[in-house]
């Protein structure tokens, strides 16, 4: 996790405050949504809303800030966000095992990508929250009988006599997610990324001489880095000890992020919220969603006057908007005013997801909208080649093809040169077991072998290798232009 804060910076001009006196936690019920959550039983309902209000906050303001301060280092091109985890975490991955897995692998894909972009890696899960997820159809058809969808773990089960909305849920989702949090902090304190300690980087699976040879030496290279500093004594200070790693998830569910919305105390170095009202006074407090250092806006709740926009607009917290095919270019800079009215430096993370096919048509249009407005490197720009490239097999599988993944990504990175502008990071659905659900990589992983570890309940992910790979390849792409 975080702890230090650090100054944070703004672009002149706009002195309007995000918090309002027309905002609050709960302002976006005046507004339509989508994705909404409809419960039956709204006495067990409010229960759980007052319990989930008397519970303390699972994030700081200052880890907050700190991801501020970082964000705004990548949007401003001297650091690169790395931004992975599971499509749809579940409760039964709150375990050690999985938990430290996921943190390895970041750790050490981060490590790779420190070598071939030569900058700071900011390192964000998908961990510790991930359990809502947006549904095309809130019913689906099994065996011929009609079902709720299944929605995450937050709202109801993948069992289909679980489909029911059961609030209860909500308190159980705080605590898994708080448990998890607490255990990535004591791994963190305890040494799970200290740099002194060997790390696995078994390349077996590795098919093609070629990569495997390239691999190797990308893998030598850092590991002879690492023996440099330590006899050299660069590493007396502890920053081979242990990292910073931060939270999130899509803040789908409302009601959930509302009561975990709290008006805390700015960290000291946080800067102050210019007042826009003679009759309001700032009294060093702001609001914060201490369910995630991060939080992001979905594809389908991007709506400008929706409930969505309107509660992420007052929290303080670094948000993402995900931008796809359906974002018309003229609702790019409406939702950045409604979002970040002072023009605060990596506040707003644009997560683009269009399609290996569809990225070369859409995405330039969209960075000269922005970067040729007053948002001109203040955004991060983050690309998710995840969603954008799910298909189905002709058994009905969803899959994606590791190919695709990466065409986007390496489409995404050259018309980013070809406009000026930097793509500061990447957003992968991934996991550190070694399931089979997305085809290619080094592997080589075929359609007939999906059903060896087809495990996600969602959307598929990356395995631990071919993780791994990407990480490669995005460093070799950064190295080569050095």
């Amino acid at each position: 996790m975080a702890a230090n804060s650090a100054n944070l910076t703004h672009r002149n001009g706009s002195s309007e405050s995000p918090q309002d006196s027309t905002w609050s936690p709960s302002s976006w019920k005046s507004k339509p949504i989508k994705q909404e959550a409809v419960y039956s039983d709204q006495k067990a309902v409010e229960k759980a809303f007052l319990k989930l209000e008397r519970l303390p906050p699972i994030v700081t303001p200052s880890e907050i800030v700190k991801l501020k301060s970082s964000l705004q280092d990548v949007a401003l091109g001297k650091a690169f966000l790395l931004q992975g985890g599971d499509c749809a975490e579940l409760f039964d991955y709150c375990e050690e095992s999985a938990i430290e897995s996921k943190v390895k692998l970041l750790l050490q894909m981060s490590l790779v990508l420190i070598w071939g972009s030569n900058k700071p890696v900011v390192r964000i899960a998908r961990m510790a929250g991930q359990y809502a997820k947006p549904r095309s159809s809130p019913t689906e058809i099994v065996d011929g009988k009609e079902f709720s969808s299944f929605r995450g773990d937050i709202l109801n089960g993948y069992d289909l006599d679980e489909r029911d909305l059961d609030p209860s849920r909500l308190v159980t989702a705080y605590f898994h997610s708080a448990a998890t949090s607490n255990f990535i902090r004591a791994s963190l304190a305890s040494g799970i990324a200290d740099l002194h300690k060997p790390l696995d980087w078994g390349l077996g699976h590795v098919q093609d001489p070629e990569l495997q040879s390239k691999y190797s030496a990308i893998v030598a290279s850092i590991t002879d880095s690492l023996r440099f500093m330590k006899t050299v004594g660069a590493d007396t200070a502890g920053q081979l000890q242990t990292v910073d790693l931060f939270t999130s998830h899509e803040g789908l569910l409302l009601d959930y992020e509302q009561r975990l919305t709290r008006r805390l105390k700015r960290p000291s170095s946080s800067p102050s919220v210019p007042q826009t009202d003679a009759k309001t006074t700032d009294d060093g407090k702001a609001y914060y969603n201490t369910s995630a250092h991060f939080v992001w806006v979905g594809d389908r709740t991007r709506q400008l006057d929706g409930a969505h926009i309107e509660y992420f607009r007052g929290i303080e917290n670094p948000i993402g908007v995900k931008i796809g095919p359906t974002t018309p270019s003229s609702d790019l800079l409406p939702l950045l005013r409604k979002l970040n009215p002072r023009r605060e430096i990596g506040k707003v993370t644009l997560i683009t997801r269009y399609g290996a096919s569809k990225v070369r048509n859409l995405l330039p249009e969209h960075i000269r909208t922005v970067e040729g407005s007053e948002y001109r490197q203040t955004v991060v720009w983050q690309c998710d080649p995840m969603h954008g490239n799910t298909r189905s097999t002709s058994t009905g599988i969803k899959t994606r093809r590791f190919a695709d993944i990466f065409s986007e990504l390496q489409e995404t990175l050259a018309i980013h040169k070809e406009e000026g502008s930097y793509l500061g990071g990447v957003h992968l659905e991934l996991t550190g077991a070694a399931v089979t659900e997305c085809l290619g990589g080094s592997e080589g992983l075929e359609e007939e072998d999906l059903s060896l570890n087809y495990t996600t309940f969602c959307d598929p992910r990356l395995n631990e290798k071919q993780a791994l790979e990407m990480a490669f390849l995005i460093a070799g792409h950064y190295r080569a232009e050095q």
